[in-house]
């Protein structure tokens, strides 16, 4: 005879559904995977149907499984709507989320602000990722990305969040006693700082053949932070965001009215994680700072 169902349960279920592993699933929890997998026990014995295939590659939902989704879907979005018309429905949000990020963007602009997050939420622990390759959405080893990229449409969920741009950036000393620099063709007699060509992980990213044809990095470096230092260090030119140049007061910005590159940040996140609670909360909040925030991704 099934047992009594137990509705937080539920939410176990659906972490599992969208995680298709139960360490994933707990980490999103705020648990343990061997409290995952006694909940799941448990919710299928109460409910007298197996829900999922155990496999090595992970958990799959069974036949049955795909119809309790379906409908715990729909209580998780009646919870959901309950929540947001709650006044402090924050408090009880609960769990963690992963944040892939370019190191730019992590470092200069979301790690000082994502704080806030962390004190209206106190429950859920954020983890950003800044390392220099964009994680696979897809096998869940981040819940939201920020690209300088725009997906397929078919593969997850996205939207545009802010544009930003770059320009070419040396030092003052360096300045001081190398050749001048008039156009772009004078550059070519420079040592630039960028990205290791065979490393550069996303296409927006290789932008000094679109500053001229000629170019190419004689320092090269995976980490815009190194870079910044590089040319701060005065061994030659180097391209940066905006953002990230105007904090050196050792920098100087080059040709301005010439060269100036336009870029786009998307966040990105897959269906199965877009409408849960934690995500959600999250994508409100980074849709408000940068809104709030325009000023600091202006050229």
């Amino acid at each position: 005879m099934p047992l009594p169902l137990n509705w937080d349960d539920l939410r176990f279920f659906l972490a599992v559904a969208r995680s298709k592993t139960l360490s994933l699933a707990g980490r999103r929890l705020g648990t343990d995977h061997a409290t995952v997998g006694r909940r799941i026990t448990a919710l299928e014995q109460s409910l007298g149907i197996r829900l999922f295939e155990r496999n090595p590659r992970g958990y799959n939902l069974t036949a049955q499984g795909e119809a309790i989704l379906s409908l715990t879907t729909e209580v998780e979005a009646h919870v959901l709507e309950i929540q947001e018309k709650t006044a402090d429905h924050h408090q009880g949000l609960n769990g963690s989320i992963r944040i892939s990020t370019p190191e730019g963007f992590g470092n200069y602009f979301l790690a000082e602000r994502v704080g806030k997050f962390t004190q209206d939420n106190p429950l859920i622990s954020v983890e950003l990722v800044t390392i220099q390759q964009i994680l696979a959405l897809s096998r869940r080893e981040a819940d939201i990305a920020i690209t300088m990229t725009e997906p397929p449409r078919d593969l997850s969920m996205q939207e545009h969040l802010v544009d930003y741009s770059l320009g070419l950036y040396a030092s003052t000393d360096y300045l001081s006693i190398a050749a001048p620099i008039f156009s772009r063709t004078d550059l070519i007699d420079h040592p630039f700082v960028g990205y290791v060509n065979d490393l550069i992980f996303s296409r927006p990213l290789d932008y000094l053949r679109e500053i001229h044809p000629g170019l190419r990095s004689r320092l090269q470096n995976s980490s815009i932070e190194a870079q910044k230092l590089a040319i701060e260090s005065s061994f030659g030119i180097g391209v940066l965001p905006l953002y990230i140049g105007r904090t050196s007061s050792k920098l100087v910005r080059l040709l301005p009215d010439e060269v100036s590159l336009r870029r786009t940040y998307w966040i990105v996140t897959v269906p199965e994680v877009a409408d849960t609670a934690v995500v959600r909360s999250f994508l409100r909040f980074i849709r408000a700072i940068v809104q709030d925030s325009r000023d600091f991704f202006a050229s």
